[in-house]
């Protein structure tokens, strides 16, 4: 009977726990479920990380969460799987590159040797362009409020439509001469924030402070940026990697009807329509993807998709080229935070609350199916050599 200790990363619109809403939830409890089912037992931890700081100040949490939870010198200790979501899977592999340098105390790195995999799930492995919009002085004060949105969406499940609307509003200004006025998004997330009660809005306001305090990680995505880094860091031998590969459907007018007997809907699909189009924009010279994802992957993507996905296909944050590394695990249709959990409740899944409405009808059946194949890796990855 084996202990696994699986250590979760965030990503840049995510967070650990906040004001007692642990966003890794539902991701926690799949895991925990499927390793379960042999007996084996499961810990788990969740990194504090700053939001938006660079990759190598958030990997150097991590390691230094896990150096704090586990005792790195007990042989009979059991596997660590680190599993990062979106930019949290940047940060597990920078952890476990095996040349890395990263700002901790000497020892922190010692439980290496125990590491037996590293899941990422829709980790912008060769950028995103959305990056590049949220680099900018408009993009920054976006991402602040879009970031007080998810929490908001995810925890409480409707946000007050009036601010959600302003967001809509300036998103729509993304491609236009006219710019985003700034004063509008400050509105807005003020009314965001007007609906918490003020235990947790001094939380999540701290969290918000977190963006603004260190951005570093915006330029750090970018496709450009995102070039030198696959250059510089390695595999680390003996570890399984894997990830998945999602996409939502192209937003389109029967999408909208859909939306239209429900105000809120119709304002988060406004709002994902907005990041896809930014998402799906390419440069041919960074196409935030690899020559070649491997002919087992390649096979996998066409026969879950009906047809090889291109360069543009995204899931309204990540490209789904640009969330490959590793072997694929399992890819379907579901945005940029189903992954997680965070998809439309129904009557197999009521607690789950979903803002991004992306129409990739990811449901129950399809999270399950995604947890264990994430876990069955895991566990494989946690078998010694024959």
């Amino acid at each position: 009977m084996a202990v696994h200790r699986i250590y979760f990363a965030p990503g840049m619109f995510g967070f650990g726990r906040l004001a007692s809403y642990d966003y890794f939830g539902h991701l926690r409890k799949g895991l925990e479920r499927e390793l379960g089912r042999g007996g084996d037992l499961v810990e788990s931890y969740v990194a504090d990380v700053p939001p938006t700081a660079s990759i190598r100040r958030r990997a150097g949490r991590l390691a230094e969460l896990v150096a704090q939870t586990c005792d790195a010198d007990d042989p009979a200790g059991g596997p660590i799987h680190l599993v990062g979501h979106s930019t949290g899977g940047l940060d597990a592999r920078l952890v476990a590159s095996p040349s890395v340098r990263l700002p901790v105390p000497p020892g922190t790195t010692r439980w290496l040797p125990r590491l037996a995999s590293v899941s990422t799930l829709s980790t912008p492995h060769y950028g995103t362009p959305l990056a590049g919009f949220f680099a900018t002085v408009s993009g920054q004060q976006m991402l602040y409020a879009l970031s007080a949105l998810t929490f908001i969406a995810l925890s409480l499940g409707s946000p007050p439509l009036a601010a959600a609307s302003a967001l809509v509003v300036a998103l729509g200004r993304i491609d236009r001469a006219l710019g985003i006025e700034l004063r509008v998004l400050d509105r807005a997330t003020d009314g965001l924030l007007k609906v918490l009660d003020d235990a947790r809005s001094g939380e999540v306001r701290s969290y918000l402070s977190a963006i603004k305090d260190d951005q570093a990680a915006l330029i750090q995505l970018t496709p450009e940026a995102m070039d030198l880094f696959q250059a510089g860091i390695e595999d680390r031998p003996g570890v399984v990697y894997q990830s998945t590969a999602s996409m939502a459907p192209p937003p389109s007018p029967i999408g909208w009807v859909k939306t239209i007997l429900r105000p809120w809907v119709t304002v988060s699909h406004a709002i994902f329509t907005a990041l896809h189009a930014v998402t799906a924009r390419l440069d041919e010279r960074y196409p935030c993807a690899a020559h070649h994802a491997g002919d087992e992957n390649e096979a996998l993507l066409e026969r879950v998709f009906g047809r090889t996905p291109g360069a543009r296909a995204n899931d309204g944050v990540v490209p789904l080229r640009s969330q490959i590394w590793g072997k694929v695990v399992w890819a379907g249709y579901a945005d940029h935070l189903d992954v997680l959990g965070h998809f439309r409740g129904g009557p197999t899944a009521p607690m789950h609350n979903d803002w991004l409405s992306s129409g990739s009808s990811f449901d129950q059946m399809g999270f399950e199916a995604l947890t264990r194949a994430l876990a069955a890796g895991m566990r494989a990855a946690s078998r010694p050599a024959p």
